[in-house]
C-alpha cells in the first residue's frame, strides 16, 4: 500500500489547487488568465532587494496562445514593479498571463508564472507506466483506486465542506469510502481485506477522538497558518477551520495506516501458512516483531513528512540569532504546536493499529486458503 500513500500526498496537493485556484480566479471577475509564449526579451535589469539578494526584472514581448488573445502580441513590463521574487524567462518559455483593466479602461498584462502542466502530465504518464509495469494487475487496480478516490474527494468531501458541513465528520465518512474501495479493489474481496478494513477503521476512529481531545486541550484554533486566513478570506466564514485541521489529521493518517495494517495482516498470514503449528501467542509475538520494525520506520516517516512541511518555520526559530525565541516559545506557537500534535496523534493511531491488526489477523485468518494469494 505504499503506492496509496504516495497517491494520497498527490491528492492533497490537487485538492488545494481545486479549492484555491477557482477561488482566486473568481476573486477578480474582470481579470482573465490565459497562456502565452515569450517571443522576445525587450529589456532586463538586475536589482538588489533589502536582504542583499539579486533579482532580474524583465520586459517581455509575448504572444497569446488561447482565447481572445490567441496570436496577439502583447507586452509585460516587469521592470516597473518591485517584487519579492521574480522568475527569469527565456524566449520560447510558456507562461501564464493575467489581463486586467485599469481605471482608464486599458488592458494591463502581468506574467504570473511558468506553465508547468505539460511536464506534470508527462511525469504522470511515466508514473502510470511504471506502476502497471511493476505492479501489473494490482498496479492497474491502484490507478483505478486513484481515480475513484479523487472522484470521492471532488464530488463528496469538498462540496460538503464548502457547504458548511463538519469537516471532521465528512472526512471520516469519505475516508471510510476510500478505505473500502482501496483495500477491496487492490487486495481483493477476501478475509484479509476485511480484517484490514476493520483494523484501520478502528484505529482511525481512535485517532479522531485523540485529535479532538488534544486540539481542544491545546486550544488550537486551526487558524495558525496564513493559508487558512487566505482560505477564509476567499470562501467566507462558512469554513470550520478547527474541523478542517482535524480532517487533515484523519486523511493524513489514513495514508500511513493502510500501508502498515495491510502489510501487518499479510505478514501474519504468511507466518500462519508457513508454520500451521504455531500457537496464537507465539504467532502474535513473531508478528509483532515484524510490526514494530515497520511501525518504527513509519513513525519516523510521519515526523519527517510534517517536519519537511514546516521546515522554513523551524529554520526561523532555530537559525535566526536576531530573534530571541526559546524552546518554550516555539512550543507555544500555534503553527509549531499544530504540527507536533498532528504528528503525535497520527503516530498514536499508527501505534495502536499494529497490535490491533495483529490480534485480528491471528484470530481470524484461516488456514490452507488460496484467497490470500
Amino acid at each position: 500500500m505504499l503506492l496509496m500513500n504516495i497517491i494520497n500526498k498527490i491528492l492533497v496537493l490537487l485538492i488545494l489547487g481545486l479549492i484555491l485556484i477557482p477561488s482566486i480566479a473568481n476573486a477578480q471577475l474582470n481579470d482573465q488568465i490565459f497562456p502565452a509564449v515569450v517571443i522576445k526579451i525587450i529589456d532586463e535589469k538586475t536589482v538588489t532587494d533589502d536582504s542583499g539578494s539579486s533579482l532580474t526584472l524583465q520586459k517581455l514581448k509575448l504572444k497569446g496562445l488561447e482565447g481572445e488573445w490567441k496570436d496577439q502580441e502583447i507586452e509585460f513590463d516587469g521592470t516597473q514593479y518591485e517584487v519579492v521574487s521574480a522568475n527569469q524567462y527565456e524566449v520560447g518559455d510558456k507562461v501564464l498571463v493575467t489581463a486586467t483593466i485599469n481605471s482608464d479602461g486599458e488592458n494591463i498584462f502581468y506574467v504570473t508564472d511558468y506553465i508547468r502542466q505539460g511536464s506534470i502530465y508527462w511525469l504522470a504518464i511515466i508514473f502510470a507506466i511504471i506502476v502497471i509495469a511493476i505492479g501489473k494487475l494490482k498496479g492497474l487496480r491502484a490507478l483505478v483506486v486513484l481515480f475513484l478516490t479523487f472522484f470521492i474527494i471532488l464530488k463528496f468531501i469538498l462540496p460538503q465542506i464548502l457547504n458548511g458541513s463538519n469537516p471532521l465528520f465528512i472526512s471520516i465518512v469519505g475516508s471510510l469510502f476510500i478505505l473500502i474501495i482501496a483495500i477491496y479493489l487492490t487486495e481483493g474481496f477476501k478475509r484479509n481485506s476485511t480484517i484490514s478494513v476493520v483494523a484501520i477503521t478502528t484505529a482511525l476512529m481512535m485517532t479522531g477522538l485523540i485529535s479532538i481531545l488534544f486540539t481542544n486541550f491545546a486550544k488550537l484554533s486551526g487558524g495558525g497558518d496564513d493559508d487558512i486566513f487566505f482560505l477564509k478570506e476567499l470562501l467566507g466564514a462558512n469554513i470550520n477551520v478547527e474541523g478542517l485541521l482535524l480532517a487533515g489529521i484523519i486523511i493524513g493518517t489514513l495514508g500511513v495506516l493502510d500501508d502498515v495494517v495491510v502489510t501487518q495482516v499479510e505478514s501474519i498470514n504468511q507466518l500462519k501458512q508457513a508454520n500451521p503449528a504455531l500457537k496464537k501467542f507465539e504467532l502474535y509475538r513473531k508478528g509483532m516483531k515484524i510490526g514494530v520494525t515497520h511501525m518504527s520506520a513509519m513513525v519516523n516517516t510521519l515526523f519527517l513528512a510534517y517536519a519537511g512541511a514546516s521546515l522554513p518555520l523551524l529554520l526561523l526559530f532555530s537559525g535566526n540569532k536576531t530573534i530571541n525565541v526559546t524552546f518554550s516559545d516555539a512550543l507555544n506557537n500555534e503553527l509549531i504546536a499544530t504540527e507536533i500534535i498532528r504528528t503525535l496523534t497520527g503516530s498514536i493511531g499508527l501505534l495502536l493499529a499494529v497490535p490491533l491488526a495483529t490480534i485480528l489477523a491471528v484470530n481470524f485468518i484461516k488456514m490452507k486458503t488460496t484467497e490470500n494469494k
